[in-house]
């Protein structure tokens, strides 16, 4: 591959010397090389802010949700060509689908919960209207904006495609550009990832900018506009959030550091049980599966004392099934590490961690292999250790590879401090069938983890299992763990927006978020709102209909006609003694039902359907002769960007003869964007 290429700038850049050279993690045989010398840094950072930025924020959520999409799609038409350098880097196939068809499926997550959960709009209005005044001419509501500057990404070795894409997609998203910095170990795979985006073309141009090698000056430029997201070790994080300028500006910065995890077998978990068995397979694939690379690698496996040889002999048995050598060789079910120096530093933290304990599986100096040279290539044996729960090392020392140390313990308030004890973890582990154990040990150990995955019978055959981040959930944790979130669904997303409180009158702030607020200006016409196509449609846009008197015969025929024969509706003498009717009420179903036929225009047109109601509230009994009369207006406008129709919000007011609301909801409807 020669020397990589960053891209930034809106340019391909070729530093002006030798690099430093990467290295296949199975042969030693060198694979690139890497520098980001005569890098633009700051020019770099300001690209992003002056052409990535406005273009982005020129698009709406889902149209940015369309093209996180598309590019998804392309990206899993080169899936095959990513799984052959993959390997490279010591990598099974299996490892490198959870890595490359990890981090596509992030996008394709994000895109789909950008077009569900998102306006097709470009701010994002969070929460209700704020009344701040007794007249109702002033009020406030929460908006984010994107912020104006650049997400830098600083990712570790371990997850070279789903690291930089878990990041991007939902700064995208935001309407915010990133810069990528991968880790130099396996920075090759990410440079050929970046490749194909740049290729395909999707992507507006200064959304993604990409740096092959060290960091250089790049955050003494960063501003209060701009986020910094960190992957890597606790260490590391700590000297990047104390960086001068990200002190000075304030700038948002997020880490997702190394962690100790545990996982927690259960008393109820005998040998013989469902459960045990499922922990022992979990704990084995943890160590194994990207050769114990993981972050959220189960490294304290915490079990009841009395099962401890139990649980060290299953486990022994079925590290002693995987086969470790070359990653594409048949029955290799472990790869090397990403490196000879990672593999040294794994040595050093277990010769720390044997002060604690001893071995119950593996040799750290000598394995087996398949198809590889042990000593070329970065292998290292599956480590199984035992240790005394109350050392410190189990819970300070981490071995980033395939280690884990078994913990007894003696109760459940002794395993939920013991679990505290690693300072904050991004993943834990439950397994039990017990789930009054399982309750005392999650809101025990919930303020110590970012994710807790409970698993038994009932869920073993969906479970993603404890290792894997999933982009719905955030990715984080505190103390050690960085105090960082990522991803988590549309949080990920407002971590790269202003939250901004806009106080003003009703009719400003319907200008601003493009959705009507009640007090702000109602237009009404000789044209049915119902008769409008989504594209003649307008924000205000208002019907008032009615009054229709209730009888106290329609109480009586929706009553039989529904079943819905409560007392309140049905026996005076009941209804008088309810102190909040005093009598016989109207169903508020009714009241919806009366309010429908009151709005409708009936005649076919350009509304298709209407689909359900939102915030439905009934807020002032109706009695028999009341005359109901409802406004519905149009609250929100959302066309959709790959159909011929889009949905509108309508609020809904019914009133009574007294000017008393009786109900409010949202009416929500399917509107062809142009007459049938």
């Amino acid at each position: 591959m020669g020397l990589l290429r960053s891209y930034v700038s809106g340019e391909w850049h070729t530093a002006a010397e030798d690099g430093v050279p990467l290295h296949d993690a199975t042969t030693g045989e060198e694979v690139a090389r890497v520098s980001s010398a005569g890098v633009d840094f700051a020019g770099a950072l300001e690209y992003g802010r002056r052409v990535g930025g406005p273009a982005l924020r020129e698009l709406t959520f889902h149209q940015r949700s369309a093209l996180l999409k598309a590019l998804a799609s392309h990206l899993r038409e080169h899936r095959e060509e990513l799984y052959a350098l993959s390997a490279k880097t010591g990598s099974t196939l299996g490892d490198s689908k959870f890595d490359i068809d990890g981090g596509i499926g992030v996008l394709f997550s994000y895109a789909s919960k950008g077009k569900r959960e998102l306006p097709n709009a470009t701010v994002y209005v969070e929460g209700a209207v704020e009344p701040l005044s007794k007249g109702g001419t002033f009020v406030a509501q929460h908006i984010a904006t994107p912020l104006r500057g650049v997400d830098v990404q600083i990712n570790a070795f371990n997850f070279p495609v789903w690291g930089p894409l878990e990041k991007f997609a939902p700064a995208f998203l935001a309407g915010v550009p990133s810069l990528v910095k991968p880790a130099s170990q396996t920075a090759y795979l990410t440079a050929r990832l970046v490749e194909l985006i740049v290729e395909s073309g999707i992507l507006p141009e200064g959304s993604l900018q990409f740096v092959a090698g060290s960091v250089g000056d790049l955050l003494d430029h960063v501003t209060a506009q701009d986020l910094v997201s960190f992957t890597g070790s606790a260490s590391t994080a700590q000297k990047l959030r104390a960086h001068p300028a990200i002190i000075r500006n304030a700038v948002r910065f997020n880490a997702e550091a190394d962690s100790l995890n545990c996982s927690i077998l259960g008393p109820d978990a005998r040998p013989g049980t469902t459960e045990f068995d499922l922990y022992v397979k979990q704990l084995t694939s943890e160590m194994t599966v990207k050769a114990g690379q993981k972050c959220t690698a189960i490294r304290r496996a915490f079990v009841p004392a009395e099962l401890l040889d139990d649980v060290a002999a299953a486990t022994s048995a079925r590290l002693a099934k995987v086969t470790v050598g070359n990653p594409t060789a048949e029955g290799v079910r472990m790869g090397a590490l990403a490196s000879l120096e990672q593999r040294e530093e794994v040595r050093r933290s277990l010769k720390a961690l044997l002060d604690a304990g001893s071995i119950v599986f593996g040799d750290p100096e000598k394995v087996d292999v398949v198809d590889a040279d042990a000593e070329r290539g970065a292998f290292l044996s599956p480590v199984l250790l035992k240790a005394d729960p109350e050392r410190s090392e189990p819970h300070e020392v981490e071995a980033f590879g395939p280690v884990s140390t078994l913990l007894p313990y003696t109760s459940t308030e002794q395993v939920i401090e013991l679990a505290a004890r690693g300072g904050g973890s991004l993943a834990g582990s439950i397994v039990s069938a017990d789930k009054e154990f399982v309750r005392e040990v999650v809101l025990g150990a919930a303020a110590y983890h970012g994710r807790l995955l409970v698993l038994d019978a009932d869920d073993a055959k969906e479970s993603t299992g404890h290792g894997s981040p999933m982009p719905q959930l955030v990715h984080g944790g505190p103390g050690r763990a960085g105090g960082g979130e990522e991803m988590g669904g549309i949080r990920g997303v407002l971590h790269h927006m202003q939250r901004t409180a806009v106080q003003g009158s009703p009719a400003v702030l319907t200008a601003v978020t493009g959705r009507w607020v009640a007090g702000a200006p109602r237009t009404e016409s000789d044209v049915h709102p119902f008769r409008k196509s989504l594209t003649e449609l307008r924000i205000g846009d208002s019907v008032v209909a009615g009054p229709r008197t209730v009888l106290q015969s329609d109480v009586d025929h929706f009553a039989e006609f529904t079943g819905d024969t409560f007392y309140a509706h049905t026996d005076p003498a009941a209804a008088a003694a309810n102190p909040l009717f005093g009598g016989i009420v109207a169903h508020g179903y009714l009241v919806v039902s009366f309010a429908a036929g009151l709005f409708v225009s009936p005649e076919p047109g350009p509304v298709l359907a209407n689909y359900g109601l939102e915030n439905l509230r009934f807020l002032t009994p109706v009695k028999v002769d009341d005359a109901l009369t409802v406004t519905l207006t149009a609250k929100q406008i959302t066309p959709r960007i790959d159909q011929e129709y889009g949905e509108v919000h309508w609020d809904a007011d019914v009133t009574n003869q007294d000017g008393d609301s009786v109900a409010k909801y949202d009416v929500l409807t399917l509107v062809s964007k142009e007459q049938p």
